[in-house]
């Protein structure tokens, strides 16, 4: 029998250095069909990967099942912690759930009780997910996150109610466009306070070979930045583009001649819109994002220096 090479299942399947390699991993791990996998198949993924990793595997298995195994297995298990993650919290619930959300934030924006309700439960959920992937090496207090929470659901609904208020004699599109500026807004104040540990003390950042040079606080602010503006893009389509065709349909009346088909069509429109969007979004950067060594504190230029060939590049996790 012909024994497979060994292939390394701690690193994406797909090349990271293209936008396509990116892509085809997330797409694989926001997959919404990971949430029907029982819970025997997740267990079974998880002999399978921990045995791999022991240098075992079971005698017949294929390449493409060992990797399934491995796609199930980050689905489901924290990457740190190796601990099954709440459902809800879980990369493959990112559609199913913004998909709900986002539609009824678009569909109940008119009155000010229906902007209070859904910007809470979308700043809820984007809590429970923050914590869900938490760092197991460097785990989020209770006091960052129930401050980040506050913080974001404020700004969420004074962006959302302020605008609502401007609003009022502006074109009905403009009404329905509300909702997303409340929710970039929430993500410019939520990410930023999650991750002001690592703006307060950097990042690390290695060279190419994936050695440390220390931390940075210029690769902190990179990699905020980055995750900011994906989670926005990532908001863009679903927020955007169905309130033009919901105000279409709101001129020709027919929005008043079938009242009951607003929240369903919409939260259809932000599924559609998100299945494609969310994964497309996370692989606009790389994870190993890099930063010029002029751009990084003189501490650590000064090592690099030092370095038998010092290099032009610094490499650090953006995060997600």
């Amino acid at each position: 029998m012909t024994t497979l090479p060994r292939i390394n299942i701690d690193e994406p399947r797909w090349d990271q250095s293209t936008y396509t390699g990116r892509a085809k991993h997330f797409f694989t791990i926001t997959n919404p069909l990971n949430l029907l996998v029982s819970p025997s198949e997740l267990d079974k993924a998880k002999k399978i990967v921990k045995a791999y990793r022991a240098g075992e595997s079971e005698p017949g298995l294929t390449e493409d099942e060992i990797w399934r195994a491995k796609h199930l297995y980050d689905s489901a298990y924290h990457p740190d912690t190796g601990e099954k993650m709440n459902i809800l919290g879980r990369m493959s619930a990112q559609v199913p759930m913004n998909m709900t959300i986002t539609g009824c934030m678009m569909t109940f924006y008119k009155t000010s009780s229906a902007v209070v309700f859904w910007q809470w439960i979308n700043q809820s959920f984007n809590a429970l997910v923050n914590y869900t992937n938490r760092s197991g090496d460097s785990d989020i207090p209770i006091n960052v996150l129930g401050t980040s929470y506050v913080l974001a659901t404020g700004g969420a609904l004074v962006t959302a109610l302020g605008l609502n208020s401007l609003v009022k004699k502006a074109p009905p599109l403009i009404g329905r466009w509300v909702p997303f500026a409340a929710v970039a807004a929430a993500n410019c104040v939520n990410i930023p306070m999650m991750r002001r540990k690592e703006l307060n003390d950097g990042i690390l950042v290695t060279d190419e070979k994936g050695n440390r040079l220390g931390l940075s606080q210029a690769a902190a602010r990179s990699a905020i930045t980055q995750v900011v503006f994906s989670r926005i893009a990532m908001a863009v389509p679903s927020m955007v583009f169905p309130p033009i065709l919901m105000n279409i349909l709101e001129r020709r009346g027919t929005l008043a001649r079938y009242p009951w088909v607003g929240a369903p069509l919409q939260v259809f429109l932000c599924g559609f819109c998100l299945t494609f969007a969310t994964p497309m979004c996370c692989a606009l950067f790389p994870q190993k994002s890099s930063l010029s060594v002029s751009s990084v504190e003189s501490s650590i230029k000064d090592k690099i220096k030092e370095l038998p060939h010092p290099v032009d590049a610094v490499y650090f996790n953006k995060g997600l």
